[in-house]
This record gives C-alpha cells, structure tokens and sequence, in this order.
C-alpha cells in the first residue's frame, strides 16, 4: 500500500467503546441483502473496493443474532485514511426536503420534476473521450451534451409526459437537485417519495461559491439556509444564479419498503438517518463501514457538537471526491435541513474493513 490506509485498533478509536453500532450493523445489514443478491458496486473499479467474494463472510455474518460491537470487532480491521489532497478531511451533511407539490400543473403548482428522458443516454470509450462526459444525447449519432437547466427550465422537455409532479417554487426543485431525493406532500392527498434516477452528465456548479465569489455573502456564513434566504429576497437574480449550475437532475416516483428510512441511495439501499455515508465511489465500496470522527451543528442555533460513530458508505454525490471525503445523510424535515445545511467540518476518517477484503488489499491486518 501506498500510505494512504494505516492500521489503528477499533478500541484505540476515541468513542469506540462508548458508541453503540447496533444501527451501523442494521445499516450494514441493508447493504449486504444488496450486494450478496446484485453486488452492482463491484461492476466498476473501486481502489479499495476487495472482490464480492471477501465480503461474503461478512454480509452473510451481518444477519446472525448477537452483539453488535463484537461482530465489527471480530469480522473487520480499521484502518486511518490519509489524504495527501487534503489532510484535514472533508465533512458535509444531507437530507432528504420536505415539499408541498401537485400531481397536476396548477396555478400554484407549476414547477415539474422529471422522469429520466428516453434520449438521456451514457456515454463509453470514444464517445466519453470526446465530450469528456459521462451522459449526454445522440444527435444524427454524434455524441453531444444534455440540455442544460436553463434550457430544460426553459420548457425542452415539455410535453414529452415526463412530468413527474408539479412543486410550488423552482427554488424548491433546485434544492431537491442537490439532495438528490424528496418526501412531496401531495394537495390531493399522500406523500410522494422522490428518488434519484439519473444527471444529465454536464458538470456541477456550486451557487454558494459564486455568491462568495461575488462579495454576496461571506463564506463563514455559507450555508444552503443562507442561500436560500438570498433567493427568496431576490427571485430575479435566483433564477439567473440557478442557471449558471448547468447541471440537471431526473427522478423516480419510488415505491419504498420502510417510510422511516430515506430515499433509496446509489447502492439502492433505503438510506438511514445519521447512519448512511455517501462517499467517493471510484475509491470506496457501497456496504463498508466508516467511523467518522468530526464536528456537526446541533440544530438551528449551529452550535457545533462532536460527532464519533460508525456508519456505512450507501450513496455518492457530484461534489464527494477524494479519499477522507464524506456526506452525511441526516434525515428529512427541518431539523435534518438545519444540521445538514451548515455542515462543513474537518475531521478524521476510519474505513472498517472485512479480514479478507484487507488481506486481499495487501494491508497489515
């Protein structure tokens, strides 16, 4: 190995011994049900990733009764990540917006979120090293960008039936874009659970740093509450802001087993509150466990309070890249909003991985 994974001992973690990681294993237990009957994690290079066959012990171990603290220490190693990029680690939050929508376009409802478009297609080999994207379109077979937000804002998609449902304000869908999923409570009744389905390829644009870049707001007071107090007071200057992030993201009306849990995350696993990590996939395997030791607000005052607990790599983001880079999934409704919103914290990041998964990777077990 190159440095970047260090052994440490799960009891020289600080916290290790005063944490209960029962919900870890019942989030462990999700990712393996996945990956033991679809393992779609392992169909792509993953760095750290081990093969399907050197977690099997592990998944299959998750399911048997007994005692949650031994089953990690006794079945995984912990090792300290390293990243050179950035040392100080990264941590952010998420959640999952709360919204009031319309199965129908009405006067007050008249925002839609789409369905996957048929011609939204991925791109492999040439057509990839050409556009340098992942997804686009094929026009007359060659191989070019998606619409981009502006132009799907626009009304490019319109009348194709994609419309999903109808939300009352575009800085509603905007935001929803950027979690990645939704709970919409409907005007005709029920709630509708929205879930990521696809990215129309063309690269993500944070708002926050252009309004800091701008002079707007200072970036010690940054946070997805700010902007959107911005937005709100400048509906005008908002939609041009929104725009300049061409990125676009498509849903799905997801039918979900549990509604205590979230949206269904890039494993296509339910996602649980304070438990599930999204991460860097091209580095981490979807189903391992992460202990994270940083700092989080503790709700609307923003008081900052530590954090020591395992959870489970189960998603990914545009924005999560690098080695000791993690997003933490908090939940749904305003208290998540108001943890998840303003969290941006240095801290230390400790993978757990299965016996053989490490000797696989060649680390000191």
């Amino acid at each position: 190995m190159d440095g970047t994974l260090s052994p440490v001992g799960l009891n020289g973690l600080e916290g290790w011994r005063d944490h209960d990681p029962e919900g870890a294993r019942q989030a462990f237990r999700r990712s393996s049900r996945e990956m033991l009957e679809q393992g779609a994690g392992f169909r792509r290079p993953v760095r750290f990733g081990g093969s399907l066959s050197s977690w099997r012990n592990a998944c299959v171990a998750a399911f048997d009764a007994g005692d949650a603290r031994s089953f990690f220490e006794r079945l995984f190693r912990a090792y300290r990540v390293h990243d050179p990029e950035r040392p100080e680690g990264l941590f952010t939050g998420y959640y999952e917006p709360e919204v009031e929508g319309s199965r129908t376009r009405t006067e007050t409802f008249h925002v839609p979120v789409y369905r996957r478009p048929p011609d939204l297609v991925s791109f492999h080999d040439r057509a990839a090293e050409e556009t340098g994207l992942a997804y686009g379109r094929l026009v007359s077979g060659k191989a070019q960008p998606y619409l981009s937000r502006r132009e799907i804002e626009a009304g490019a998609l319109a009348g194709q039936g994609l419309e999903i449902v109808w939300l009352r304000d575009w800085a509603d869908a905007f935001f929803i874009h950027i979690q990645g999923s939704a709970r919409v409570h409907l005007a005709e009744g029920g709630t509708l659970r929205l879930s990521y389905a696809a990215k129309s390829g063309l690269p993500y644009t944070g708002i926050g740093t252009i309004l800091v870049r701008q002079g707007v707001l200072p970036e010690d007071a940054m946070s997805m509450q700010a902007i959107r107090r911005w937005m709100a007071a400048h509906p005008r200057e908002a939609r041009e802001l929104m725009w300049e992030n061409k990125s676009f993201v498509f849903f799905r009306d997801a039918a979900l087993e549990d509604q205590a849990l979230g949206a269904l995350g890039a494993q296509h696993v339910q996602l649980t509150p304070r438990r599930s990590l999204a991460v860097d996939r091209a580095l981490w395997m979807f189903g391992m466990p992460v202990w994270l030791d940083t700092l989080a607000p503790s709700g609307q005052g923003n008081r900052m309070t530590h954090i020591r607990q395992l959870l489970v790599a189960q998603d990914t983001g545009s924005a999560i890249k690098g080695l000791a880079r993690g997003d933490v999934f908090w939940g749904f409704g305003d208290e998540a909003a108001h943890i998840a919103g303003p969290m941006k914290s240095a801290g230390l990041m400790t993978v757990l991985l299965p016996v053989a998964v490490a000797g696989e990777l060649g680390l000191p077990i």
